[in-house]
């Protein structure tokens, strides 16, 4: 357990010395609230690509005055091209509840022996008297198990979030992208909205409910000091993945 120890503590020393330095720069001071940025340009960022429908041809009405997929005279309010904004209404209310019992049991047994004159012969001159060849092997075995588990989840979520419009897919749908930070003293709560919606799925308010994004990926989380305590620390979180027991 010590050398293995001795060879984890400059591993985690060289791992974390930024982070660990960061930390140390800002005792006693708020978090710092990460910059407005370009989705498009953060490290890792991907276009989406989805199953694209055939093209069909556009028709166009030169002789009216109403916008094809508007619902305002003069102009469409909900967001359609890149960049643009609209408010996604976030309400997740998940629950579950599972409950599993599994019984298994298994009882095997064999025997083999030699009856008639040939088993009595062998009776007679290879076995001892305390011997029968009627009963020269047997075997038995036996085996049981039992498992019982048991989920019960409930979750509940509710805010709104505003999102960016970052591509616009052949077919007209839209990929959107919002983040949101709030810090409150010590800690920072962040809520992170990514997907697909339909045009046709934004209300006239420029709104659409988190259940209509296809692809969805939401999450919401936190980090300070609240957060830091309620997480192990880094050398026992490498333990925990590298010890067998």
């Amino acid at each position: 357990m010590r050398p293995l120890m001795l060879l984890l503590v400059p591993l985690l020393v060289a791992g974390g010395c930024g982070s660990t330095i960061d930390r140390l720069s800002q005792v006693g001071q708020t978090p710092k609230l990460s910059a407005i940025e370009n989705p498009t340009a953060q490290a890792g960022y991907r276009p989406v690509q989805m199953p694209m429908p055939t093209v069909q041809p556009v028709a166009y009405s030169p002789n009216s005055l109403w916008q094809s997929g508007s619902r305002t005279f003069f102009k469409d309010q909900r967001a359609r091209n890149v960049g643009d904004i609209l408010t996604v209404k976030v309400s997740i209310s998940d629950k579950a509840a599972f409950e599993n019992t599994t019984a298994r049991s298994r009882t095997g047994s064999d025997s083999v022996g030699v009856t008639g004159a040939l088993g009595t012969a062998i009776d007679t001159i290879a076995l001892p008297a305390s011997m029968s060849a009627a009963d020269l092997a047997g075997d038995s075995s036996s085996s049981s198990s039992k498992g019982t588990g048991s989920i019960d989840r409930s979750e509940t979520l509710s805010t709104n979030v505003a999102a960016v419009v970052t591509q616009l897919l052949p077919n007209s749908n839209l990929v959107i992208e919002g983040r949101q930070e709030i810090r409150v003293n010590y800690e920072i709560r962040e809520l992170v909205v990514a997907g697909v919606v339909r045009p046709e799925d934004i209300a006239s308010d420029n709104t659409i409910e988190s259940s209509k994004i296809a692809e969805a990926r939401i999450s919401y989380g936190g980090r300070g000091q609240i957060s830091d305590v309620q997480q192990p620390r880094s050398g026992q979180q490498v333990l925990d993945i590298l010890m067998p027991f």
